[in-house]
């Protein structure tokens, strides 16, 4: 009856910030299978234990959380990537999307919304924290180069936007008053038009054409 738990690993070089996430992620039904100081560790550990989603500091030696993004996307690329760390200035959080993670959130943010960045980065959604989002997405306006028009329908624009802030099928489709299954065959027909095939490069075209809501 009851499904698998969302198996993890945390990579942190912080033994007490390490030991407090496991601890608030097993205490809601998740399994930590392995917790590291750096993101070499870390990968080691996951060709180990293939788990569904790694936990990120981005100040780790050895090999930092940006490193880290890189190597995983290369080396095992359909494990999911989500960022935990107290760095909130844009260019971090643009190398580390651009660099693969599907997930950015702040180390103090509330234990509930840590649990849900890690379901739906599981998922195969994108998470970012308010403060995070804010951050992000606040320096861009809405006008948009000509190229980006002539490539998508100003419908599948929208549901672009909403997935670069992270939204699922069923949360676009309320906003914008259409189906499910409508959203998931615009979210088809983009990637097809764009030629990209993961989230985090579509955020990535979504920041660089500024199809982004305010």
């Amino acid at each position: 009856m009851s499904s698998k738990p969302i198996r993890l690993i945390i990579a942190d070089d912080h033994p007490m910030v390490r030991e407090g996430l496991k601890v608030s992620l097993e205490s809601e039904g998740l399994s930590v299978v392995a917790d590291v100081s750096n993101g070499e560790e870390a990968l080691a550990a996951a060709a180990e234990h293939h788990p569904d989603v790694v936990l990120l500091d981005i100040s780790m030696p050895v090999m930092n959380g940006l490193e880290a993004c890189i190597a995983f996307q290369e080396q095992l690329p359909d494990i999911r990537l989500l960022i935990i760390t107290m760095h909130d200035d844009r260019e971090y959080i643009l190398k580390v999307i651009q660099a693969g993670a599907a997930g950015y959130v702040l180390k103090d943010v509330a234990p509930e919304e840590l649990i849900l960045a890690v379901q739906t980065v599981h998922q195969g959604g994108t998470y970012f924290s308010s403060s995070v989002a804010k951050t992000l997405f606040s320096e861009f306006g809405r006008a948009r180069p000509a190229a980006s028009e002539d490539v998508l329908s100003p419908r599948e624009e929208d549901v672009l936007a909403r997935l670069a802030e992270g939204l699922g099928n069923k949360e676009i489709a309320r906003e914008l008053d259409i189906s499910v299954r409508t959203v998931e065959a615009h979210r088809l027909k983009i990637k097809q038009k764009l030629g990209i095939g993961n989230s985090a490069g579509l955020i990535r075209y979504a920041l660089d054409h500024g199809i982004i809501r305010r």
